[in-house]
């Protein structure tokens, strides 16, 4: 089960490693492993051009 914070400038994301994306197994937004667990940042940038890039 994934955990996500909202906050002002992104999203604060907590997974297991099976639920990961690729982009965040690739380490193409910042990641830390912690025990078995993820810590994931994805600030309002990376997801704003995430969603230009899925409309091409």
């Amino acid at each position: 089960m994934a955990l996500r914070i909202k906050l002002p400038k992104g999203t604060l994301k907590v997974k297991t490693y099976r639920e990961l994306r690729t982009r965040e197994r690739e380490r193409r937004v910042p990641v830390v492993k912690i025990g078995s667990m993820y810590v994931i940042w994805w600030s309002n940038k990376q997801t704003s051009s995430e969603d230009r890039q899925q409309d091409r």
